[in-house]
């Protein structure tokens, strides 16, 4: 069995490469041949493999592939839901518990949206956390409490704004699920931030989530066609974000659990 694994050409760091390399020493630990290939040589060339492990967001790349007859994983389509913050919003309403959320309207060009974020202000209370519709690791998420820093963040692109979760300030779970059951799980903190993330300075823990907090994990990998994800989930039981192809590093060093080895027995059970 030949593999692929797809990553971004521009994000090159030593985060990113560690990820790179322990997901080719789990392939290659399960005798499966793999190599590691970039968005741009993926935009010149196809691949000869068996299956393409994307770990990127380049959304139009993943259906090429996929219409070239590889099976990608995860698919282009659970990227795409995942990756728009207001399109994952959408796609679990009804499916999950979620902190109570209005989405920006479209424009198509920078726009006032002061009678926007003040009414929605008036609804969500304040503070309120606003996020831009594409990011990571906590980038673009700012706590805001007044309407005048809501639209000092507001740009040209796409945005939600949610209600703050006082409770689950600073801290929440990464439950990591692969093939619809959960196969590790950590708590995050950050005394120093309202966001947990662990780039932005928080710890966490291993930790062995509820009954209720699995479920929903699960419940909405399903939902968003997912073979494999992180999912965020707030106190009082709420999902926050769901990460279609999560940085699982920290995870795997912080539980010692090979969550690698797991996706890719994922993939071989669906080949």
């Amino acid at each position: 069995m030949k593999g692929v694994l797809a990553v971004n050409h521009f994000l090159v760091s030593d985060k990113f490469n560690m990820l790179h390399r322990a997901l080719a020493a789990s392939a290659r630990k399960q005798n499966i041949g793999f190599s590691v290939k970039t968005n741009l040589e993926l935009s010149l060339e196809m691949p000869e493999c068996d299956f393409v492990l994307f770990w990127d967001k380049d959304i139009n790349l993943a259906r090429r592939l996929e219409q070239a007859g590889l099976p990608v994983f995860n698919s282009a389509d659970s990227i795409e839901k995942c990756d728009d913050k207001a399109r994952t919003y959408t796609e679990l309403l009804g499916c999950v518990q979620q902190p109570e959320t209005i989405i920006a309207p479209k424009t198509y060009f920078k726009a006032d949206f002061t009678e926007f974020a003040e009414q929605a202000a008036e609804k969500l209370g304040l503070p309120v956390v606003f996020k831009e519709c594409f990011g990571s690791f906590g980038e673009q998420v700012f706590l805001c409490g007044t309407v005048e820093e809501i639209l000092n963040h507001v740009t040209e692109k796409p945005f939600i704004l949610q209600k703050f979760i006082a409770e689950s300030a600073g801290q929440d779970k990464r439950i990591e699920v692969v093939g619809g059951r959960v196969v590790a799980a950590i708590e995050r903190f950050n005394e120093a931030d309202f966001r947990s993330n662990i780039t932005n300075g928080g710890t966490m823990k291993p930790c062995t989530p509820s009954e209720n907090e699995c479920r929903l994990a699960v419940d909405a990998c399903e939902r968003l066609g997912l073979h494999f994800g992180g999912v965020d989930i707030l106190d009082g039981g709420m999902v926050c974000e769901v990460n279609s192809n999560a940085h699982i590093i920290n995870i795997m060093e912080c539980t010692g659990i090979d969550i690698a080895a797991e996706i890719f027995e994922e993939i071989k059970r669906n080949l």
